[in-house]
């Protein structure tokens, strides 16, 4: 998978986290974690950054690929559930690039 393949997915991830966001689907694991509130939401983001930085210090390479897809997921999840889209933190990216 080359970094626009990459990037796509991303976006097509993002769309499905809005749209269980808004219609809310028995049985999606997006769906239950949101409709626990924000605090549940923020919970799994921090649970899930700790365990990257175990992996990334003590863990196996595979193990903190896993884990860092869980991160990205969960903030992603996050992001949305706030109201803020990818775009807008990769503008911020953008604008302290420059």
């Amino acid at each position: 998978m080359n970094n626009e393949e990459s990037i796509a997915f991303l976006q097509k991830l993002e769309q499905v986290i809005q749209d269980r966001l808004a219609n809310p689907t028995e049985g999606s694991y997006t769906s239950k974690i949101a409709q626990k509130g924000i605090n549940k939401v923020a919970q799994k983001v921090g649970e899930e950054a700790v365990e990257t930085v175990i992996e990334a210090t003590n863990g196996t390479e595979e193990l903190l690929k896993e884990e860092a897809a869980d991160l990205i997921y969960h903030l992603l999840l996050l992001l949305n559930y706030k109201g803020i889209p990818l775009a807008e933190v990769v503008k911020v990216l953008e604008q302290r690039h420059q």
